[in-house]
């Protein structure tokens, strides 16, 4: 097989982005973003650090795509899950102390 069907993708809460492109066998992960145009369209990707996956499983950028791949670019996260999850438990155990008062 001489080249391959796949997808790139990054969305923003208002608008997802999803780019079908061929590529030639060998092409890595950050390869295909590049020849995608998604820069283009997002030019705030061009220097960042950039968190990728193919179907929700994080990969390197230097991953060799297979055929039908979809590569998903990811946002930074805003805050850590961990730390929500953290705080609301301790609102929801403070709530529950003041009610027993």
């Amino acid at each position: 097989m001489n080249s391959l069907r796949i997808e790139v993708v990054y969305a923003l809460p208002q608008q997802q982005t999803l780019l079908s492109l061929t590529v030639p066998a060998g092409t890595t992960a950050q390869q295909a973003i590049a020849m995608s145009g998604l820069f283009g369209k997002h030019p705030e990707l061009q220097d960042a650090d950039l968190k990728l996956g193919i179907f929700a499983r994080p990969i390197a950028s230097d991953t060799v795509l297979r055929d039908c791949d979809r590569v998903e670019v990811y946002r930074p996260l805003i805050a850590d899950p961990k730390t929500v999850r953290r705080q609301r438990a301790e609102s929801v155990r403070a709530a529950g102390k003041k009610k027993t008062l």
